[in-house]
């Protein structure tokens, strides 16, 4: 990445499309575990459903501690490479590597033994993403000074996201079960990390040359990262909206096999309905990037929220309707996905920049490693909290190709954790949301 003191004021299209290309990472990333890790460790390591929500969420809450440190290490960098790109390389081939791992553990039979290698790899892929995310945040507030530019900049990421999470959340569960048990988990873990190694290398070289605004001095001491976060209440509340979304988004992924395995009692649906979820959401990008410069980041962000809750929320009667009917939801679900996605992101960059300008100092890397911290937090918490409603609900938990009726009460938890609980979250960023009228540059 090559400094300039004057940031053209049109992206090229090489420069969108190779950042773009970073979200074949962040997408199979925050896709994958959510959808296939739990039912991992539940239904072939025989992992007791609360135990296995802690195992999911455990090793993420690492990063919220370390995301912020990630940043920080990199506004502090210089190299002729720049100071994000080299940790985009170093962190996405990590993360690649570890995610293989993760699915390949060693089937010793003790599922205590077997749980705690799962557990490890998770923790060593969520570092080394750290190290990926973080810097690939803090990018579009350098990339471009252009309030507009950076909501193109952040629809063609998410447009490449939408096939990411496409490809790898309907592709994944297909390699698994091609192959079956625990050598299909291990196919899928080789597959998808092939897919984030292309991204990685994808984003490198398509912004080598990637113009970047001028570099200011950064945030010393701790004690100024969070005075910094304080003083910056445009940023709490985007980022309250965010967590809390995320653990909206982080249960209803966690909850896609199970609707589709116990509810709908076919898991080759799991697939459709991902496929149904995501497909739109590659269809509307460019009518979200019309709708925030129209109408303003903040209203688009409200009507996908309401979109979003309205939607999923039909997931409840999943078990009474016809199949069609569930797709159908899905697929309104995407359409908001799409904008609780692309809106946030968007002000997020407009933030940074405001407070670039105001204080005169670096604030990308710290905000976007906080900012994925929080990220980090609710795609956890949604698993787990998922694990949760799947105990209460007395669901049992079996080693490979074992199948087992579940009781009544395990059906109804199915449903609520995947359908109403994601609504009252999505619908709970509201109030903040309200709050935040600063966002329209």
């Amino acid at each position: 990445m090559t400094a300039e003191a004057t940031v053209p004021a049109r992206l090229p299209l090489r420069v969108c499309t190779g950042y773009a290309l970073g979200s074949l990472v962040t997408g199979a990333f925050g896709t994958v575990p959510g959808l296939l890790l739990l039912p991992y460790l539940t239904d072939t390591l025989a992992v007791p459903a609360f135990a296995a929500g802690l195992l999911v969420l455990l090793p993420k809450a690492w990063d919220v501690v370390f995301n912020p440190i990630a940043g920080r290490i990199s506004d502090r960098t210089t190299t002729r490479l720049g100071a994000r790109r080299p940790y985009l390389i170093f962190g996405g081939a990590g993360l690649a590597i570890f995610f293989a791992v993760m699915f390949a553990g060693p089937d010793t039979g003790s599922v205590a033994f077997d749980a705690a290698f799962v557990a490890v790899a998770f923790l060593l892929c969520a570092t080394a993403f750290a190290f990926f995310q973080v810097p690939y945040n803090a990018m579009p507030a350098e990339i471009t000074s252009g309030v507009n530019e950076r909501t193109r900049l952040t629809a063609w990421r998410i447009a490449v996201l939408a096939v990411a999470i496409l490809v790898s959340g309907a592709g994944a569960p297909g390699v698994r079960d091609a192959f079956g048990g625990i050598a299909g988990y291990r196919a899928m873990g080789i597959a998808v990390g092939v897919l984030i190694l292309v991204g990685t290398i994808g984003v490198f070289v398509g912004t080598a040359r990637a113009p970047v605004a001028a570099v200011k001095p950064s945030v010393t001491s701790w004690r100024e990262v969070l005075e910094a976060i304080r003083q910056c209440r445009p940023f709490r509340l985007l980022l309250g909206c965010y967590v809390v979304q995320g653990v909206a988004i982080g249960t209803l992924l966690a909850g896609v096999e199970y609707v589709a395995r116990v509810a709908l009692g076919d898991k080759s649906l799991q697939s459709l309905m991902f496929a149904a979820f995501v497909g739109p959401a590659i269809l509307v990008m460019p009518v979200l990037q019309w709708a925030g410069a129209r109408w303003g980041k903040r209203a688009g962000y409200v009507v996908s929220t309401l979109v979003f809750a309205v939607a999923v929320a039909s997931l409840v009667a999943a078990r009474g309707v016809p199949v069609w009917v569930v797709i159908a939801g899905s697929a309104l679900a995407g359409v908001g996905y799409a904008g609780i996605t692309v809106f946030p992101l968007a002000m997020l960059a407009d933030v940074i920049s405001d407070e670039e300008v105001r204080t005169g100092q670096v604030r990308a890397g710290l905000f976007a490693g906080v900012w994925t911290a929080g990220e980090t937090l609710g795609l956890a918490l949604g698993p787990g909290l998922y694990g949760l409603i799947l105990a209460i609900g007395g669901y049992i938990s079996t080693s490979a190709d074992q199948d087992v009726t579940q009781p009544a009460s395990a059906v109804a938890a199915v449903v609520i954790g995947a359908g109403l609980i994601p609504a009252v979250f999505a619908l709970g960023a509201l109030p903040l949301l309200r709050k935040a009228q600063w966002v329209e540059a």
